[in-house]
């Protein structure tokens, strides 16, 4: 029997045109206030480096919290290895406060992705000595959460200094998430006193290769270490409902074209997709009810596919929110 769900959020990439980037920013903040508008608890945004969609997610989330005022903003996720720990502090205690409280950091570790041909660029002295483990996150848990930064506090000069990372946004350490796809991560997250992401992609470390399966251990793991912290989900979820025939013609060729992928683990790490879901809300509510992993959750960031126009992305959110969302339990 599925929890009922508590909490209705989702996932944008925010891709853009490069010719005309703006029009892609501004296409994302208003499907935030829009999603505001329709009563879902949560919007996350991705990042892309070196792409045409979203680079910076912190930036888009203060503007987005200047426009918004209830709805809880997240990253999903910001990958550390692009990131100074403490300078990633400050700016998320900035948004944070500017949000009143409502900025939920995703992040995650590992290599930045194509890293030897960016590591120039982004680390030209120290490539080869940089630590991207989970100690980079155990430093931004640690400076998010008032731990001294430096040695030094006090008055020199005119210029008051202090040991801690600037400013402290109350809270904002016990809202901080980890994306992770593996066994392992969901340990640490839970030993860290992190929330927990868990999206489309898990890695098959064992034996199966049933992917609700292999994301059920997960959550039951992370929950072992930490039972009062929160467990997101993020799978690919297209209702139908309210959309023309031309959608739903592109809805099902996106994710048939996207199926093959999912038949057997991919590549040497093993990552397992998840198939999309596209139908009726009352078709995918009856396919969430029977995932092992869904079962156990309450809360869920449903992402929105990569490619599709603003219209569509109106479209799918408005049946999310009317037709879905009540479909797995949620009251309004």
């Amino acid at each position: 029997m599925s929890r009922p769900l508590r909490k209705l959020g989702f996932l944008t990439i925010g891709l853009f045109d490069p010719a005309d980037p703006r029009r892609g920013h501004e296409s994302t903040l208003e499907i935030i206030e829009l999603g505001e508008r329709l009563g879902f608890d949560s919007a996350w945004v991705r990042h892309r480096h070196l792409q045409h969609g979203i680079s910076s997610p912190v930036a888009v989330l203060a503007a987005a919290s200047q426009r918004t005022e209830r709805i809880e903003l997240g990253t999903a996720v910001i990958p550390l290895g692009w990131e100074n720990p403490l300078r990633l502090a400050e700016d998320l205690a900035t948004v944070d406060l500017l949000s009143g409280g409502r900025l939920n950091p995703g992040i995650s570790v590992g290599p930045p992705m194509r890293y030897d041909e960016v590591k120039r660029a982004l680390y030209p002295d120290t490539a080869d000595a940089e630590d991207f483990s989970y100690e980079r996150v155990r430093r931004l848990l640690d400076f998010v959460r008032g731990e001294p930064a430096t040695g030094f506090s006090g008055t020199e000069g005119f210029e008051v200094f202090s040991d801690r990372v600037q400013p402290q946004a109350p809270g904002l350490g016990e809202r901080l998430w980890y994306g992770g796809a593996s066994l392992r991560s969901a340990e640490w997250a839970g030993k860290h006193a992190m929330n927990f992401l868990t999206s489309s992609v898990v890695k098959a470390e064992g034996e199966s290769t049933d992917f609700a399966e292999i994301q059920l251990s997960h959550i039951r793991t992370f929950r072992e270490h930490h039972p009062a912290g929160r467990i997101s989900q993020g799978l690919v979820v297209i209702p139908t409902d309210s959309a023309t025939p031309e959608q739903r013609a592109k809805y099902e060729a996106y994710a048939e074209k996207r199926l093959p992928r999912t038949a057997a683990p991919q590549g040497p790490a093993r990552m397992l997709f998840s198939p999309d879901y596209v139908g009726s809300s009352a078709e995918i509510a009856e396919r969430l009810h029977a995932h092992k992993a869904f079962r156990e959750v309450d809360e869920v960031a449903f992402a929105l596919p990569f490619t599709f126009e603003h219209e569509d992305y109106v479209q799918i959110l408005t049946d999310i929110a009317e037709r879905l969302g009540p479909e797995l339990g949620r009251k309004s």
